[in-house]
């Protein structure tokens, strides 16, 4: 085994990314305090080559210092939108089709790993601050609640960290999908 190089990785341009076919999937950030958070999603929805991000409330925007460290140029690959609130984000994606989750811990919510999710699924998962969480308004708006299980003491996780989780699990069972009706 040996290391890829950076031509060996084919990365797409910014261009090339904003044109290529995009991984249903919206990102909706509500109330982040980090910019060092979203500048991370940003990396992670460009990697994943996710639709969009929606960013709202106080949740910082590019151009910010702090967004670029982290995100390493995916803040100019990634779409991404800002809104007053995520209850305006939420009427706009519901109108467009997608069904909108929440990741939160809460009463009925289904482990991440049971959800049920095809392949042409137009989805949205909202990321709550790194404190309080996802709004109990907002959860009431989405179509229902995706936990990731943790069975440690410390039942929580960076923002970050849970988006990469969370996204890799959806984009993930997306590939599967398409890899076996390729093969038939």
């Amino acid at each position: 085994m040996r290391k890829l190089s950076m031509e060996e990785l084919n990365r797409k341009s910014v261009d090339e990314f904003k044109v290529a076919e995009k991984t249903p999937v919206i990102v909706v950030l509500e109330n982040i305090r980090s910019a060092y958070n979203v500048g991370s999603v940003f990396r992670t929805a460009d990697a994943f080559l996710l639709e969009a991000i929606y960013i709202c409330g106080y949740t910082c925007i590019p151009p910010h210092k702090e967004i670029k460290k982290t995100a390493l140029g995916a803040e100019d690959s990634v779409h991404w939108k800002h809104f007053p609130n995520a209850s305006a984000a939420i009427e706009q994606l519901h109108a467009e089709g997608f069904k909108i989750y929440a990741v939160e811990q809460a009463q009925g919510s289904t482990m991440l790993h049971e959800a049920n999710c095809s392949a042409g699924d137009k989805i949205a998962v909202v990321f709550g601050n790194e404190v309080t969480g996802v709004e109990q308004t907002t959860i009431q708006q989405c179509d229902g609640c995706l936990e990731i299980p943790q069975l440690g003491m410390k039942h929580s996780l960076n923002i970050a960290t849970a988006a990469g989780v969370v996204l890799w699990e959806l984009v993930r069972k997306r590939i599967a999908a398409l890899s076996s009706t390729q093969i038939a």
